[in-house]
């Protein structure tokens, strides 16, 4: 799987499930946060499929603020949401962080 697809299915899941914590329980700030790192693992993707700079840089800045807001709730709470988004922003540190490392910027 490219760095683009990764990022694209990121932000496809992390804005999905900010609209679905909205239509739930009509939480503003999962919709908020959700569709906010939703956007930015979108356009690093964007930018990786394109060869554009800092593509790879966007997609692991919304991994570092998912990782930032779900890590210590899913420590504190044990709960299987924050658990999962926790799951999700590990997998986007991996993926965008070994590519960052690496100086790839691309497909």
């Amino acid at each position: 799987m490219s760095l683009s697809q990764i990022a694209y299915l990121l932000a496809a899941l992390t804005a999905g499930g900010g609209i679905t914590g909205y239509a739930r329980a009509g939480s503003v700030p999962s919709l908020a946060a959700g569709c906010s790192v939703g956007a930015l693992y979108a356009l690093g993707a964007y930018r990786i499929q394109n060869r554009q700079p800092y593509g790879v840089e966007l997609a692991l800045l919304a991994s570092i603020v998912l990782a930032g807001s779900s890590m210590p709730r899913a420590l504190k709470s044990r709960k299987p949401l924050p658990t999962g988004l926790s799951l999700l922003a590990a997998f986007g540190l991996y993926s965008f962080g070994v590519a960052y490392v690496n100086g790839q910027r691309g497909n």
